[in-house]
């Protein structure tokens, strides 16, 4: 056999069919309310400090930081935003299972339930939407 015609008989690569991809409305909008978010858990962590919860004010400082450098990411339409807003959905998922998991029972329990259900929750699908977006469009399979 030649080398041309086993050139033309070697195997191509295949590839999955395209993944589909979230779109954005205004990711511009999206983008200066994830920054807003982040400067406005600031005062916060203020609230936090003072009342000694240290470990609360390290879990809410990373939050804080990661909504604010989504949002900028993505105003820069920088790909990296993917990674942070990954990184930012886990720990709003994380803060939302231990303020359920450690609030007592009757008021404590029903304002940890509010935050989770319309605060660390929505903002947490918003990141992972986010992070899926950027996933690349086909994903090569092996032979």
């Amino acid at each position: 056999m030649s080398l041309a015609l086993a050139a033309t008989t070697r195997p191509t690569a295949r590839t999955a069919p395209a993944l589909p991809r979230p779109t954005l409305p205004r990711p511009d909008l999206i983008a200066l309310a994830l920054v807003g978010l982040g400067l406005a858990l600031v005062p916060w962590l203020g609230v936090l400090a003072a009342s000694g919860a240290w470990n609360w004010v390290g879990l809410d400082s990373l939050e804080a930081a990661g909504l604010a450098v989504t949002g900028l990411l993505l105003r820069r339409a920088d790909p990296r935003h993917c990674l942070t807003a990954a990184g930012t959905a886990m720990l709003l998922l994380t803060d939302a299972w231990f303020d359920m998991s450690t609030a007592a029972p009757g008021q404590a329990l029903a304002t940890a339930l509010a935050m989770a259900v319309f605060a660390e929750l929505p903002l947490a699908c918003l990141c992972t939407r986010l992070a899926l977006r950027s996933l690349p469009q086909q994903v090569p399979q092996r032979a």
